[in-house]
């Protein structure tokens, strides 16, 4: 059976072969799309760090396709953020990549080692404000993402605002599955 996951990407460190974090955020949806077969990506946007990890992040959400349950496709991100050059460190700290599952179309899902929709789904502005952009009706509950979104936005403090930096780099395989147009920069 295949299942639809929105997966929250961010990047606050620079790599070797992409770049800084807009382009490994890029690198990251290019993989997504190898792996399982992507069904749209959010444009990258730039937000403010939280916690210790001291850098700001790039951000972007992906809606993949998989036949992979919950626990599989963790385990499966966990090697693709390795594969980008993930490696352990502080738990709040400073990485190349982070792909965090946000949702999935099989609704709530819970074991010792994950949680969706994820536990701080409401909270993270940074999710929120670019799945909105794809996924905008995908339900939590009884709230939309754009309700979500919105409610959130509404709280936010002035001054802090994210910044969008362009659209992900789309490949020409999904381009053509999805007609859409390919944007290069």
């Amino acid at each position: 059976m295949s299942h639809l996951y929105a997966i929250a990407i961010g990047s606050n460190r620079p790599h070797g072969r992409h770049g800084r974090p807009p382009g490994v955020v890029e690198a990251a949806i290019a993989r997504l799309d190898q792996e399982f077969g992507l069904f749209d990506a959010s444009p990258i946007v730039l937000n403010a760090a939280h916690g210790g990890a001291g850098r700001d992040f790039a951000n972007a959400v992906a809606l993949v396709e998989s036949d992979l349950e919950p626990a599989d496709m963790l385990a499966r991100l966990k090697r693709l953020e390795r594969e980008l050059g993930r490696r352990p460190g502080r738990r709040w700290g400073p990485r190349v990549v982070d792909l965090d599952i946000a949702l999935w179309s099989g609704g709530e899902f819970r074991s010792r080692a994950l949680t969706i929709p994820h536990r701080q789904l409401g909270r993270r502005s940074f999710v929120l404000q670019p799945l909105a952009t794809i996924a905008p009706g995908w339900r939590v509950g009884s709230l939309s993402i754009r309700h979500l979104a919105h409610r959130l936005a509404r709280r936010r403090p002035r001054g802090l605002t994210a910044r969008q930096v362009g659209s992900p780099a789309i490949s020409p395989a999904f381009a053509a599955r999805r007609n859409v147009g390919v944007i290069t920069q």
